[in-house]
């Protein structure tokens, strides 16, 4: 099974300019946990996660620092992780080193590329630009699919 038998299609995304409210409200009208971002010609540039809005200083959630280390880098080595916890915008706070995967990509792939980067989705991207979606929850439904079915499982590879 490929990742295109079982991504998500018509995803929504957002773009770079937009607000973090308007994000929010998207995410929470549309009922997802994150969004790709995509410049004006449509090509991703970036991931919008729940996580990336929840750590907020506003909230007290942003990640807490040693000391010491806050004493490092007071003279503006941790620009980013301000950002991060006060910008407005999308640009501001999304994760912009984005692990991405093709549709003819092996589901196995997926899996992999998913517990070695600690992450629950990846954007399917053609030409740069985003054509699907696949969760971990997509994952979950081919599974119950295949044992429904009664298809054999494969077979490990140890």
């Amino acid at each position: 099974m490929n990742v295109s038998d079982v991504m998500t299609h018509g995803v929504v995304s957002i773009e770079p300019g937009a607000s973090e409210r308007d994000a929010i409200a998207c995410m929470a009208r549309c009922r997802v946990d994150a969004l790709p971002v995509v410049d004006a010609a449509g090509t991703l540039v970036g991931m919008l996660t729940e996580g990336d809005l929840l750590r907020r200083v506003e909230m007290a959630t942003e990640a807490a620092r040693p000391r010491w280390l806050e004493r490092l880098l007071a003279a503006g080595a941790g620009a980013d992780d301000e950002a991060r916890c006060h910008g407005r915008r999308v640009a501001d706070v999304m994760t912009a080193d984005v692990v991405t995967v093709g549709a003819d990509a092996p589901l196995g792939e997926v899996v992999r590329l998913m517990e070695t980067h600690g992450i629950r989705r990846l954007p399917v991207v053609a030409d740069g630009r985003v054509v699907g979606i696949v969760s971990r929850a997509d994952l979950v439904g081919a599974l119950a699919a295949c044992l429904a079915e009664g298809l054999p499982r494969p077979r490990s590879r140890d």
